[in-house]
């Protein structure tokens, strides 16, 4: 059996959702006749028509409050941000509006908004960025950001039946780069629980999206020396399962925080936070974080390079703590 890829498993999950659902439809630039910046919608257009998959103006913030109309409507619409660093331009339409309907008048939205996200493509400052902590700070918001082809298909599945609003991240490096043998039958992965990725002892490394590899990378290395690091995959990062990172925590008494996005406001912080205040005896060490520097993602090859996390960077900072 052919191996499916991150970028096909978000397709496969669309296009299912979209048979199964004569309400579910598609919004975005160039989503029909072109298939989509990344070919995720190729030949829904001709499948479902331009009813249904509608291709829009350069304007993010038009797409989104189409999109919250028409669910307000029965709809149940998904919006794509071609980048996911395009979102501050429907930033306003997000959360002062979708995310606060619930709590205003009870009133659902249940929007998805697709946002293909992150580095290591070469993308520069206006096409790399990973913007969860913005959405992850608004009440009223769900975020996904899934790591592995199975996942990417069972939670947009999810999030497309979800009655909120649903910010989902795809990191576009994994887009191609990621492989799984998914079941043939139907099947939806749960918003609002993490998993562990890769069972350990000595320490804990809470992540998710192309971070997840990152850490796998360095547990292999570690591995060779004795050093078992447990890694947990968050999946949806609003709301946090709490239950799953304490428990990883309470396990191995030492943790790390590990993520693309910068350091300062990212939600290592809020992790790191949550684990003192719940897990403070348990840990034998303090909790770090590893996280991209507090500037905008180069363009140049050798300097996003450095930018970005990556195993040896996990090797150092878990070599460190494991000898604390």
């Amino acid at each position: 059996m052919a191996l499916t890829t991150y970028v096909e498993a978000v397709r496969q999950g669309i296009w299912e959702e979209m048979e199964r659902d004569p309400d579910v439809f598609l919004i975005g630039e160039d989503l029909g006749v072109y298939g989509g910046a990344f070919k995720v919608t190729l030949g829904m257009l001709e499948r479902f028509g331009e009813r249904r998959v509608i291709d829009t103006p350069i304007s993010e913030s038009a797409i989104v409050g189409a999109a919250i109309g028409a669910s307000f409507m029965g709809l149940r619409p998904v919006a794509e941000m071609q980048f996911a660093d395009f979102i501050s331009c429907a930033f306003d339409q997000i959360v002062n509006f979708a995310a606060k309907c619930r709590y205003r008048w009870n009133a659902p939205a249940p929007i998805v908004v697709r946002a293909p996200s992150g580095g290591g493509i070469h993308g520069g400052p206006f096409h790399s960025q990973n913007p969860e902590a913005w959405f992850c700070h608004t009440p009223g918001l769900k975020v996904i950001a899934p790591a592995t082809a199975y996942d990417a298909k069972g939670l947009i599945k999810s999030a497309i039946r979800d009655n909120d609003p649903v910010i989902f991240f795809e990191h576009k490096a994994l887009y191609r780069r990621v492989k799984e043998d998914l079941p043939e039958q139907e099947y939806t992965v749960p918003i609002g629980k993490a998993r562990v990725f890769r069972e350990g002892r000595d320490l804990t490394v809470v992540t998710y999206g192309a971070m997840v590899y990152a850490a796998e990378e360095a547990a292999n290395e570690l591995a060779r020396e004795g050093i078992s690091m447990e890694i947990v995959d968050l999946r949806t990062l609003l709301p946090i399962d709490e239950e799953t990172i304490l428990a990883s925590v309470r396990k191995t008494s030492k943790a790390i925080l590990l993520h693309e996005a910068t350091l300062t406001g990212g939600i290592g912080g809020e992790l790191a936070a949550r684990i003192a205040e719940k897990a403070f005896e348990h840990l034998d060490g303090p909790v770090l974080r590893i996280a991209a520097p507090d500037c905008p993602v180069p363009y140049s090859p050798p300097l996003e390079d450095a930018f970005l996390p990556n195993a040896r960077k996990v090797i150092e900072k878990a070599r460190w703590l494991y000898h604390y």
